[in-house]
């Protein structure tokens, strides 16, 4: 019906344009052979395999014919996603009943179903983002996303290395190491469990707003100050976790 409704209503953009109309007759033959392949004597396998390629071939059409006219969608345009996206479903509905037979294909089909379900949610951002025309600054579809990203690789490099290899890291092992050490002379020594458990129990309460600036005082705002509030969220909750499983 949608893949109808999309025919009827032709062109998919405003004037044409981005789709000339061997592209807006693939899209809609694409859609209509999808519609049409449960109605087979196939089995689920292929009918699978068929409406796989039938929804992607034409979300990816949709998406290519679109870019670069935002905010030109028509009523066809979303009538033929919602049809590519519903032989999307059907077809992750098959994949979800079908048994392989071996663990390896049993394992890519339990993989291969919410795979096609995170791709489809990426494929509606897309799509609805550039076919309603949708300022890039206020939602940017997840192609320009991709794009920034591969095109900032150096600085996100420098960041992780700042970030996880010198601050987590090395915050990380400092404070559960000393909480660790501190739990085992905590559970010796009455007195010390008795001190430092409260103390505890308070530090792990607090937020890391609170401690942050502390930090970036005493240490400044290079990254041993990350790594202290690192040290100070694993410390305390290493050190009252593992005086309750001492004493158990």
């Amino acid at each position: 019906l949608l893949a109808a409704v999309a025919g009827v209503t032709m062109p998919l953009t405003a004037g044409g344009a981005g789709f000339g109309g061997t592209a807006s007759g693939v899209i809609l033959l694409l859609l209509i052979a999808a519609a049409a392949v449960d109605g087979l004597r196939l089995g689920d396998r292929t009918k699978a395999a068929l409406l796989f390629v039938a929804a992607h071939a034409a979300a990816w059409l949709l998406i290519a014919g679109i870019a670069g006219q935002e905010g030109s969608a028509r009523l066809s345009f979303y009538c033929a996603l919602a049809a590519a996206w519903l032989a999307a479903w059907r077809c992750a509905s098959l994949l979800s009943t079908m048994r392989a037979g071996s663990r390896l294909a049993d394992a890519v089909l339990r993989i291969l179903v919410p795979a096609i379900f995170g791709a489809w949610i990426l494929i509606l951002w897309e799509a609805i983002v550039r076919g309603a025309g949708i300022p890039f600054i206020l939602l940017p579809p997840p192609a320009a996303v991709g794009q920034r990203i591969m095109g900032s690789l150096p600085v996100l490099g420098a960041d992780v290395r700042q970030t996880i290899l010198k601050s987590v890291l090395a915050g990380y092992v400092i404070g559960c190491g000393a909480g660790f050490a501190t739990a085992i002379l905590a559970d010796r020594v009455g007195f010390l469990r008795k001190g430092l458990l409260p103390i505890g129990n308070m530090v792990s309460a607090l937020p890391i707003i609170g401690v942050a600036p502390i930090m970036v005082m005493w240490f400044g705002f290079d990254w041993p100050s990350k790594a202290a509030v690192v040290v100070i969220m694993t410390f305390f909750p290493m050190l009252v976790n593992t005086v309750a499983g001492l004493t158990a």
